[in-house]
């Protein structure tokens, strides 16, 4: 059997598998006799997806049709697939997954994610939103840079804080050229976002409140972020050579974890993060 020909017939025993599972009261179907309460007809799907009956059961018989994202996302509806689910389904035949609800954007990090943050005691890590909102943070990070605990909420940007906090200046013995890399990943990641209120807003404040922003800004560079060693300048520990690290959480794809390890091998002399 052909890998094709195994994800068509995956894909027909997953849709019959989820259609006899869904309870016919929650679609506001009736009984099917006197006891069967649970699972669809294939006709009703097919009805309530607006697709026909013939075509929806050669999907479900694995036949070599192509369905279009559109179907699939109705069919997805009608059966009550989660957003898991109906990746799978997309990811079947071929599509990326669906793109998620609007939702505001979190301005904390969810308990569980701020447990992991405190759990890498020792190392400074912290997480931000997609508009590059501090949303959660460790205590060695605060102890990198007091300042996130203490300015206004509104202003707890990374990348507002990397344009008009003297103290980042100062962190960061490179800031010329980090604060334009810290822009270019920025906007690579908020181009398709650029037109939401918080992403408009941001952007107006920088351009007010920066030059080296506005130089940046018109620039247009992009690029996507890369692990590297980075280099802080503390006013009590000193030189601090760390790996600057990012990872999202499965669950809250949306989050980031920017973690801060200690430097193999790092020069002699030099005090670590620990």
């Amino acid at each position: 059997m052909t890998i094709e020909r195994e994800r068509r017939a995956e894909l027909g025993a997953f849709l019959r598998a989820r259609r006899n599972q869904l309870v016919r009261a929650d679609l506001g179907l009736p009984p099917v006799g006197r006891n069967r309460t649970s699972g669809l007809r294939r006709e009703e799907v097919a009805y309530l997806s607006g697709v026909s009956v013939t075509w929806y059961t050669w999907l479900e018989q694995g036949r070599d049709i192509h369905p279009s994202r559109q179907v699939l996302d109705a069919i997805a509806r009608t059966l009550r697939l989660s957003v898991a689910e109906h990746t799978y389904v997309l990811t079947l035949v071929g599509y990326s997954a669906p793109e998620p609800d609007a939702q505001p954007i979190p301005r904390a990090a969810p308990p569980h994610v701020q447990r992991l943050l405190d759990a890498l005691d020792g190392f400074p890590a912290y997480a931000i939103a997609p508009d590059w909102y501090i949303s959660g943070w460790n205590t060695a990070y605060a102890a990198l840079y007091p300042n996130v605990a203490t300015v206004p909420a509104e202003d707890r940007n990374l990348l507002w804080l990397v344009f008009t906090d003297p103290y980042v200046r100062e962190l960061l013995p490179d800031w010329e050229v980090t604060s334009r890399r810290f822009l270019a990943e920025f906007r690579a990641e908020a181009g398709p976002r650029l037109g939401d209120p918080s992403y408009a807003r941001l952007i107006e404040r920088l351009l007010d409140a920066s030059e080296e922003f506005r130089a940046g800004w018109k620039s247009h560079d992009i690029e996507g972020f890369a692990s590297r060693e980075r280099v802080f300048h503390h006013p009590v520990a000193g030189d601090l050579h760390l790996e600057h690290h990012r990872l999202a959480p499965s669950d809250q794809p949306d989050l980031h974890l920017v973690i801060y390890t200690p430097v193999p091998n790092a020069t002699p002399g030099r005090p670590s993060a620990r």
